[in-house]
């Protein structure tokens, strides 16, 4: 007998009430897993304390809370474990939660660093390159990534190629860049294989090849680099190692200018303006000068100087209905750049804590006088859990850093 209609929704009101108070298995995983972590925390197991900030830091099965994760962050650094060192180190540089200190940065870094901390030592050479540290100092920037590159430390092989490339302690010496270019490009490192693509274009200590720096190119811009997408944009628009190809080079430019990617930017605005490919559209064109301009691009702002004067000159009306329509788009453009770098940032982040995790997985890794309980399995665990949060957000990502072609910056 068929069920009345009645019937059928008692049934499922059934059904879900019996759902409703029987919390999922993922849930019940979760909760037990956070309870351990606690447990072991309290206990003062320096990686369950660190690996449980981790948790309050990014809110992850946890109400965000940054205030519990810096303290536990503090507790596992005040037992020597580098990781929670290294990350209060970030912590400081970045001002996130603790007043700026570059100062600070740099002792925290170096604690870790001498224990061996790849990230640390990384990190440490970024202070001193940059000067950040109150101290510009390249010698000690390359000494400590060199230290990390031994580890095979992907950003810092890059750095140490970068040194070769620029020069900072000497001649020139492209043989050499290309030498850790090409290592940190091995370890997936996107930067490095764009500069690999960069000497290729230039000729740089070699023979120019367009065709070898696209390959390199399409290599870093499978990982989404913006550099390299406007590298390729490039090439298209002015028919080096390919055909001339105004469609391929504006869709390149949407892909770099949706990460904010300032010369993009501008090269959108260059061919809107001079129809290149698209027809000329002025006000579309003075809004992607102005989004660029207002991150500081040179060219941009010559550019949007001279349009904006030109508009003038033609239509008063004119320029202030594009001037308004320029700076609507300007302004959501910058929205958005700002959650896709917030998202970018998170995703670097977990990755990082993913590998910091696998790391203390190995037991040299933890205090000597202080072994975790926790066990290699659940570290490991927590590091693929990283990982997966890490690609929901790269999905989430993926919907906001490809803008489409021919659509105004706002969009």
């Amino acid at each position: 007998m068929e069920p009345t209609k009645f019937s059928r929704a008692a049934a499922l009101l059934g059904i879900a009430a019996l759902i409703a108070c029987v919390p999922p298995a993922r849930t019940r995983q979760r909760d037990g897993d956070l309870n351990q972590l606690r447990g072991a925390s309290e206990e003062g197991d320096s990686a369950a304390q660190f690996t449980l900030a981790n948790h309050y830091y990014r809110g992850l099965g946890v109400p965000q809370d940054s205030e519990k994760a810096l303290s536990l962050y503090g507790k596992a650094a005040d037992q020597g474990l580098a990781a929670a060192e290294n990350r209060l180190g970030m912590v400081y540089e970045r001002g996130a939660g603790l007043p700026q200190s570059y100062g600070r940065a740099m002792t925290m870094y170096r604690k870790a660093a001498v224990q061996g901390n790849a990230l640390a030592q990384y990190n440490l050479g970024m202070l001193y390159e940059t000067g950040k540290g109150g101290r510009l100092d390249y010698s000690q920037a390359l000494d400590w990534f060199r230290k990390a590159a031994e580890q095979n430390e992907p950003d810092a092989e890059e750095e140490v190629g970068y040194f070769y490339q620029r020069g900072f302690l000497g001649a020139r010496d492209y043989e050499k860049a290309r030498e850790w270019y090409k290592r940190a490009a091995e370890h997936g490192c996107s930067n490095a294989q764009n500069q690999l693509g960069y000497m290729a274009q230039l000729g740089l200590g070699e023979e120019q090849d367009y065709v070898q720096a696209l390959d390199w190119y399409y290599k870093a811009a499978a990982q989404g680099n913006p550099n390299a997408q406007e590298n390729i944009g490039y090439l298209y628009q002015h028919g080096l190692g390919v055909d001339t190809d105004y469609a391929q080079a504006e869709t390149w430019y949407y892909k770099a200018a949706g990460q904010g990617n300032s010369n993009a930017e501008n090269q959108l605005g260059y061919m809107n303006q001079y129809g290149l490919g698209i027809p000329a559209d002025l006000p579309q064109a003075l809004a992607w000068y102005r989004t660029a301009a207002d991150q500081g691009n040179k060219t941009a702002i010559e550019n949007l100087k001279a349009l904006s004067e030109r508009l003038q000159s033609i239509d008063a009306e004119l320029w202030k209905a594009a001037s308004a329509m320029a700076q609507q788009a300007a302004e959501a453009q910058a929205t958005r750049r700002v959650r896709i770098a917030n998202l970018q940032r998170q995703i670097v982040e977990l990755e990082l804590d993913a590998r910091l995790e696998d790391g203390l997985a190995e037991p040299v890794t933890v205090a000597a006088a202080n072994p975790s309980t926790l066990g290699a399995m659940k570290l490991r665990k927590e590091a693929d859990n990283y990982r997966a949060e890490a690609a929901r957000l790269r999905a989430e990502l993926a919907g906001l850093d490809v803008l489409a072609a021919s659509t105004t910056p706002a969009q």
